[in-house]
């Protein structure tokens, strides 16, 4: 008997929501490095951001779908369209997220009602499907991404903070009601991390110097490798008796 769990995906199936770009791009090509063939969900799917070459060039097959996360039957028939190709589904990482930034006096009516709707919505609705086809096999990884914001207030995003608070209840619920079919639902809540997405709030002096200061044990801003981490443990057999649980990623922030 290993004394060490194996911490490969080899043989399985992810799907990444967000895969264009950022951290889902990073946990995309990280999937696919642990030997899982990687599904990319797509806002738009004509848009070529070089992903899929990126994990073929892994040895990992890639594929493409259609999945505006704010459209429920894209988000239905990407999921069949996996299982179609694939024959199955192993891993959903549900990366997908926006956050409009605005005084709470001043939120507009279309701005909660997006941002609801593809944070909120579109995760649930994705891990429903998801959680369809996993339990045909008896067993699946579901992990969301919540945010550090779930857990503190940020001042001008309280609906992202909202539902980013949301997302780490809502995987204790899945959790626990999916548990008998053997499908575990994790959460990761990183702090603000190095991506195309945060460039240019931390190109800021001010804001970046603000940031770091609130990371309290380790004063940096992460890196994707530092999120992608602790997804493909939370996918792998090593966390197996891991469900219900959010890994807050933030550098000690919460901390204090």
């Amino acid at each position: 008997m290993n004394a060490l769990p194996s911490f490969r995906l080899d043989g399985q199936v992810a799907l990444v929501t967000g895969a264009a770009r950022g951290l889902g791009r990073a946990i995309a090509l990280a999937l696919a490095e642990a030997g899982a063939s990687v599904a990319l969900g797509l806002r738009d799917i004509s848009a070529d951001s070089g992903v899929a070459a990126e994990v073929e060039a892994r040895g990992q097959r890639a594929l493409p779908v259609q999945m505006d996360m704010s459209d429920l039957q894209q988000v239905r028939r990407a999921m069949d369209e996996v299982v179609d190709r694939f024959g199955r589904l192993d891993i959903l990482v549900n990366n997908t997220g926006i956050a409009p930034t605005n005084l709470a006096i001043d939120v507009r009516e279309e701005d909660f009602d997006r941002t609801l709707a593809i944070n909120l919505k579109g995760t649930f609705f994705a891990c429903q499907a998801a959680a369809k086809a996993m339990m045909r096999r008896k067993g699946g990884r579901i992990i969301n991404m919540s945010s550090q914001a779930g857990f503190v207030a940020l001042p001008t995003e309280s609906v992202y903070c909202m539902t980013k608070a949301g997302i780490a209840h809502l995987t204790k619920c899945l959790a626990v009601e999916w548990g008998p079919y053997n499908i575990l639902v994790n959460a990761v809540a990183p702090t603000f991390i190095h991506t195309p997405g945060t460039a240019p709030a931390l190109a800021s002096p001010e804001f970046r110097a603000e940031t770091i200061g609130k990371i309290a044990a380790l004063h940096r801003i992460g890196e994707p490798s530092e999120v992608t981490g602790a997804v493909v443990f939370l996918a792998s057999a090593a966390a197996s008796l891991i469900t219900g649980h959010t890994i807050l990623i933030d550098g000690g922030w919460t901390a204090v």
